[in-house]
């Protein structure tokens, strides 16, 4: 088993003895309407574990404002990765991505 593997359940099982029940909605492209010229969203919902804290106000610059939330859950959990088109109760407005050799461990959702 590589580290990164080894990281990823070990952030997993942390997570989902600490976190708190999250639902991550994906919002992704659904069909397109010729009629209209419109393009509908499909939405899916994801409950897992995760830790959400304040932003420190050394994190505050123009894209992260002073009450913002970060969300942190493990890359283990997830079949996708989260993208700004996604929403956790909040709008997701950045997400940081950890990763050892490449390997996803964790992501880091900034909400508003």
């Amino acid at each position: 088993m590589s580290i990164a593997n080894a990281l990823k359940k070990a952030a997993s099982k942390t997570l989902s003895k600490l976190g708190g029940d999250v639902t991550i909605r994906r919002v992704t492209a659904g069909s397109y309407n010729t009629t209209t010229g419109a393009i509908t969203e499909s939405t899916s919902d994801t409950t897992i574990k995760g830790a959400i804290r304040n932003v420190t106000r050394n994190q505050v610059n123009d894209l992260i404002e002073s009450q913002d939330k970060i969300l942190t859950i493990s890359a283990g959990d997830l079949t996708f990765v989260p993208t700004t088109k996604d929403s956790v109760e909040f709008k997701i407005i950045s997400v940081v991505t950890n990763e050892q050799n490449n390997t996803p461990i964790s992501f880091e959702l900034v909400l508003r």
